[in-house]
């Protein structure tokens, strides 16, 4: 299954999240339409038509820049179409999922002599992480939003995932994200953080079963940390935070006898 067509799945899996998320709005019921239109039947894997009462949202995942017929050109097909077979508004969103400078991912419209046809793009590497982390039917976008640790990113997206408390749910939830972060992180990093196996067997894992042994750990270790050395610096803070209870209770010991910051950086390296 290629990534965009992943993305299908959920969005036509989780159709009610997906508008809410993009419409901003809490719909009552959602249909998802099929993919194809009248004229000349197209069907392209990446694209998802959700009807609300009152509007369609078109959903187009993309990897790719070039696109024959070109993406603005397409989106302007795609509306005619929609509104002519059911003569609804119709809100179109292009999501990137993987990060690129090409000018396509930047642009929002279609223009040629006569016309002018807008639509919206969201670019995943620009979006925050918290509405994902909190979402399941989103959390496997969440690794491609924007960060500047990608260990800590990744340790939030497994404890989201731990969280679902439905096995089932939570089993393909963590293979979407599993696949999903293969667009932006390395295999080994994915493995240490998101793969399932890792996941159950993990101090993350059974940590969140114990009622946040962990957390308790990293706020006893940030308070003993800021009576010790007062304002922290934020690249520390972020290792401090990806530590798993073990080394989080190592460092607190070793804390007894740590007396300086380049002291705390040298333990944290080595840890």
């Amino acid at each position: 299954m290629s990534f965009d067509n992943l993305c299908k799945v959920l969005a036509e899996k989780y159709p009610t999240e997906f508008v809410s998320w993009l419409l901003t709005e809490a719909p009552t019921k959602v249909k998802v339409l099929k993919t194809e239109l009248s004229l000349e039947p197209i069907r392209v894997d990446s694209v998802t038509f959700l009807q609300t009462a009152n509007r369609i949202l078109h959903i187009e995942f993309q990897t790719r820049t070039i696109s024959n017929p070109p993406l603005p050109f397409r989106m302007l097909d795609y509306s005619v179409r929609l509104i002519r077979q059911y003569n609804v508004p119709v809100t179109q969103v292009v999501i990137f999922l993987q990060e690129t400078n090409n000018e396509i991912a930047f642009t929002q419209e279609y223009v040629n002599e006569t016309t002018t046809h807008r639509y919206r793009v969201l670019r995943m590497w620009e979006q925050e992480s918290a509405q994902f982390l909190d979402n399941p039917a989103l959390l496997p976008l969440a690794p491609l939003t924007r960060t500047t640790s990608p260990q800590r990113l990744l340790s939030q997206v497994a404890q989201s995932v731990a969280r679902i408390s439905d096995r089932n749910t939570r089993q393909d939830i963590a293979a979407y994200t599993e696949i999903l972060a293969g667009l932006k992180f390395e295999k080994e990093l994915i493995r240490q953080f998101l793969s399932e196996d890792v996941m159950q067997e993990s101090v993350i894992y059974q940590d969140i079963l114990q009622k946040g042994k962990q957390q308790e750990a990293l706020t006893f270790c940030m308070s003993l940390l800021e009576e010790r050395f007062g304002n922290i610096d934020a690249s520390i803070v972020e290792q401090v935070e990806v530590l798993n209870k073990e080394q989080l209770e190592a460092l607190g010991k070793a804390l007894l006898r740590i007396s300086s910051i380049p002291d705390l950086i040298s333990w944290l390296q080595q840890i």
